[in-house]
């Protein structure tokens, strides 16, 4: 069975719990087993997507470090624009491989026109497929907004937050009262982050069979997308951006005396929902960790409904995402998984986070001895980036007990 069969099978049969869970005359009786038979159906098909993809995963590893190319990756390489063409060439041959024409043309396409010997400065076009593929990781871009500046000085976001702002009703002939909007800064600093140098063999630059681009910009995006999600996730906003889980304010802490140091029970979950302005709660989202997922996915109403609704055909007009009491569940692994007096759950408005990015990414070829010994060629991306929670009260988090 192919899998695209494979995935209408399961949005088919998510579909049909998310029916079923939403349906008034919920019975337990009846309505459960036929939940958990198909909540059983959609993990198997899961595991079998999986297993199909990972195979397609490692063919494809095989095939580039082995330099065959299947027809479908040479007609996609076949493709490229003039900026694409230049960074490959780049990236086989280094500064050398570039004529004077070449290098105007990169220069004229770059963000910046700022230079370093040995070094290079990623063209827009290539730069932003980079970034884009950084989403990939962890949730945290996926949800927060970005922006971007031309430089990296010290930014002081304005903030006001009106929840507790009213007008007033006045008899005639009265002088209104003066209340001001409060306003505030938050800083919006950026900080550098590293790839760590990837190491490429001298074959792989020298077949031109092998979409070198490709391979070095799925591993920078990989690893930069790793460390940067760490950062606007759990970052100290000192030697890395202030993290979502750093910046948010507490909104309930499980007591004790309620068994909740590795779980959460129902009413735990209601008042964190309820620990949000209604102003936040609109477009509001869950973000945890999928271990935390995983208990979610137990937990039952006083009617003994789940509360845990499947996802399907995400990202598809009519499509739905994973819902816990309604409001969409991010996944991001960076989220701490519970345990004693651990942040496990961030529910608000996870769009009031904002990550700033500053120029595009810049990468280094290295050809020194230290790799020339090991027929290799080093290749290192640097990349600057800051973030931070704009509206402290638009997201609040679930603490599990201490004990």
């Amino acid at each position: 069975m192919s899998i695209q069969n494979l995935r209408e099978q399961r949005a088919a049969k998510a579909k049909a719990l998310n029916e079923l869970v939403s349906k008034k005359d919920w019975k337990p009786e009846t309505d459960q087993p036929i939940y958990d038979a198909g909540m059983a159906e959609i993990d198997a098909l899961d595991a079998q997507i999986k297993r199909i993809n990972d195979v397609n995963a490692k063919l494809a590893e095989d095939a580039l470090t082995g330099s065959v190319i299947v027809a479908s990756e040479r007609a996609g390489k076949d493709k490229k624009d003039r900026h694409s063409e230049l960074y490959a060439k780049w990236l086989r041959g280094g500064d050398n491989a570039l004529n004077a024409e070449e290098w105007t043309f990169i220069r004229n396409t770059m963000s910046t026109t700022t230079t370093t010997e040995g070094g290079y400065t990623v063209q827009s076009s290539v730069a932003a497929t980079i970034v884009d593929a950084l989403k990939a990781y962890g949730g945290m871009r996926s949800v927060a907004n970005v922006i971007s500046t031309s430089q990296g000085n010290p930014l002081s976001f304005p903030t006001s937050d009106g929840t507790s702002e009213t007008g007033e009703w006045i008899a005639q002939n009265t002088t209104a009262t003066a209340a001001d909007p409060t306003f505030g800064t938050v800083a919006l600093n950026v900080f550098k982050a590293s790839s760590k140098i990837v190491a490429v063999p001298f074959e792989l630059l020298q077949d031109s069979q092998v979409d070198i681009e490709a391979f070095v910009a799925g591993r920078l995006a990989t690893r930069l997308g790793r460390v940067t999600n760490t950062g606007y996730t759990t970052g100290n906003g000192t030697t890395a951006p202030n993290g979502l889980i750093t910046a948010a304010t507490t909104g309930v802490t499980a007591s004790n005396a309620t068994s909740q140091v590795t779980a959460i029970i129902y009413d735990s979950i209601i008042d964190l929902i309820h620990s949000v302005d209604p102003a936040y709660r609109e477009g509001a989202k869950f973000m945890m960790n999928d271990a935390s997922v995983k208990v979610i996915r137990k937990i039952k109403d006083g009617q003994s409904r789940p509360l845990f609704v499947p996802g399907y055909e995400v990202g598809v007009p009519g499509g739905a995402p994973d819902t816990l009491c309604g409001y969409p569940i991010v996944v991001n692994q960076d989220v701490a998984t519970m345990a004693a007096s651990a942040k496990s759950i961030a529910f608000g408005q996870l769009d009031k986070y904002f990550i700033r990015d500053v120029m595009d990414v810049t990468l280094f070829r290295f050809t020194d001895s230290a790799y020339t010994k090991l027929g290799q060629v080093g290749f290192l991306a640097w990349m600057r980036t800051g973030g931070n929670l704009i509206a402290t009260n638009a997201v609040r988090l679930f603490v599990n007990a201490a004990s």
